[in-house]
């Protein structure tokens, strides 16, 4: 009896970075959905990933998102990008509520020497819907946000990267203490990105 064989999908540098800014694209609106950082109105939905999803129609978010994008694909096809976190912060007083943690694995052999991976484009899809599904779920194991809040994006380079002026140097907006909650992980062969976030435990507050 013949064994059956899964049909790959050649993955290029180029199209695995593609892949990983357009995710990231997706994901940060699913946040910021969720934990209610903008009003339901103002998102539209559209069909992703085999999955229902939403997308900001506040043109002053999705430039700075469509930007966003644009940078990292350009820094994870160069092998420089090792991780992006989605901050969460009070409106009021900056105080750090949630990060959204996406740290890249990028197999160096693929930037040093142009190779391509082999991976079927329904698996990745697969395992990023298992993600945008635990971000879709997300109000039912973190607290509740109940404050307007604001965020920003953070991105860990390798030193020698030329970083465009519309970026800032930025302390790492940590917690302190924090509570945290690992997600699914997707691979493209060529990168790997693992999720996960952290937010702030009040439960400690109540105790004191």
């Amino acid at each position: 009896m013949a064994s059956k064989t899964v049909a790959k999908d050649i993955i290029t540098l180029r199209g695995s970075a593609a892949i990983v800014s357009e995710f990231f694209g997706y994901a940060a609106n699913s946040i910021l959905h969720n934990r209610g950082v903008y009003p339901e109105e103002s998102f539209a939905k559209v069909k992703k990933y085999g999955l229902p999803m939403l997308l900001t129609q506040d043109e002053g978010v999705k430039a700075f998102l469509a930007n966003l994008t644009s940078q990292l694909s350009e820094w994870l096809e160069s092998g420089k990008l090792q991780r992006i976190v989605l901050v969460i912060m009070s409106k009021a007083t900056g105080e750090v509520l949630e990060r959204w943690n996406f740290s890249i694995e990028t197999d160096g052999e693929v930037v040093e020497k142009g190779v391509s991976r082999g991976k079927s484009d329904k698996e990745i899809m697969r395992e990023i819907q298992a993600i945008m599904r635990q971000i879709a779920s997300s109000i039912t194991y973190l607290p509740c946000l109940d404050e307007p809040c604001l965020f920003d994006v953070l991105a860990y380079t390798d030193a020698d990267v030329a970083v465009p002026f519309t970026w800032t140097e930025s302390d790492p907006k940590l917690i302190a203490n924090p509570q945290m909650v690992k997600l699914h992980s997707f691979d493209t062969k060529i990168h790997k990105v693992n999720t996960l976030v952290s937010y702030k435990n009040d439960e400690d507050e109540e105790e004191q």
